[in-house]
């Protein structure tokens, strides 16, 4: 009796070990799939966000809207970009203007298509207060602002974003735990 015992509980370890490691890789695979397809942990680095997002602060991307094109990018999406002149970085900026609009910048207060915009998200001391003629957006661009706008480096020093640099929305912090929470 004792022989029959020992040969079923060995077989039970091996279809439990089995299951296990099918688990396991199921669990990976969808890790990979989320990362690669939908949402990408990223680091902020540099202060030109602040105080929407801080230096070092880690938040979830969604790169799924804006890849398979399901999602529009609107007026005040925190957006995450290959630099323009140098794809080998990432930025993450404000957009304000779309395509077609006119932005202008007076004094440190934006204008799109004549109309002051409405920037809750600045607070007077990262305001500065320089000008910049009026750009208009071309088709398939945007024009991105950082909510620190005396330190961001944004469309104000080197134009207009295409939108095929744009991959992500920022959507969420995730770290430090006492910021823990959706992006507005």
């Amino acid at each position: 009796m004792e022989g029959q015992t020992q040969p079923k509980s060995r077989s039970n370890s091996i279809v439990a070990a089995l299951s296990w490691f099918r688990d396991l890789a199921f669990s990976v695979l969808l890790a990979v799939i989320l990362i690669v397809f939908i949402y990408q942990p990223v680091k902020v680095e540099g202060t030109s966000m602040m105080p929407a997002l801080t230096d070092q602060e880690r938040i979830f991307i969604n790169k799924f809207t804006y890849r398979f094109g399901t999602g529009n990018i609107e007026r005040d999406d925190l957006v995450v970009f290959w630099f323009p002149l140098d794809r080998s970085k990432s930025y993450i900026k404000r957009i304000i203007g779309l395509p077609g609009d006119t932005v202008q910048v007076n004094k440190g207060i934006v204008y799109v298509n004549g109309k002051k915009l409405d920037e809750p998200y600045v607070p007077p001391d990262y305001r500065d207060d320089q000008s910049h003629l009026p750009v208009t957006v071309p088709p398939n661009n945007y024009f991105v602002l950082g909510d620190h706008r005396s330190s961001s480096n944004d469309s104000r020093a080197w134009g207009t974003v295409d939108r095929k640099y744009i991959y992500g929305k920022a959507v969420f912090v995730y770290w430090p735990l006492d910021k823990m929470g959706p992006l507005k």
